[in-house]
């Protein structure tokens, strides 16, 4: 493990009430003593809620808090750790119907696709212009965007934060 810390944000979009313990105890067996999950009802799943964390740890935190939350039914997550020393950002979000998505981010938040997805989206396309749009837009993670954004959206009177805006 590094000795590099990083910080990040960790947003459960949506989670059935019995599921909000063993939450709870994920991220509190990857990032240790942290400040406790405040939980709200979720407007745009009924019976589901919401919550945020803002966490510092070590580098790779965020990758490691994805693993321990993937594989769960009717889970909404995103994870962001931002960019730290020797190491870029990076964003995961996940759905029950879409499964995670991982992106590298710059210092902004912004998505940074690479050369080789790039390359593959060329080659996969075999030179439809609709095709290469198709795979930049899987290598955006715009299905994700697009899933969770009725998520996103907090109950009157909480904080609403925007990750990504596509379009």
């Amino acid at each position: 493990m590094s000795d590099t810390m990083a910080r990040g944000i960790l947003y459960i979009h949506s989670a059935p009430a019995a599921l909000c313990p063993h939450i709870e105890w994920a991220v509190g067996s990857v990032l240790g003593a942290q400040d406790r999950l405040e939980w709200s009802a979720q407007p745009a799943a009924q019976g589901s809620y919401r919550a945020e964390i803002t966490w510092t740890a070590p580098q790779g935190s965020g990758a490691r808090l994805a693993s321990a939350l993937r594989g769960w039914a009717h889970l909404r997550y995103e994870i962001t750790e931002d960019p730290s020393a020797g190491c870029d950002g990076s964003r995961w979000s996940h759905t029950p119907e879409l499964g995670i998505f991982h992106a590298t981010t710059d210092v902004t938040g912004n998505i940074m696709v690479s050369e080789d997805r790039i390359r593959y989206a060329y080659e996969q396309a075999n030179g439809d212009p609709s095709a290469v749009f198709h795979e930049l837009s899987l290598a955006l993670g715009e299905a994700w965007d697009e899933e969770l954004e009725p998520f996103r959206q907090a109950a009157d009177g909480a904080p609403v934060r925007w990750l990504h805006q596509v379009g």
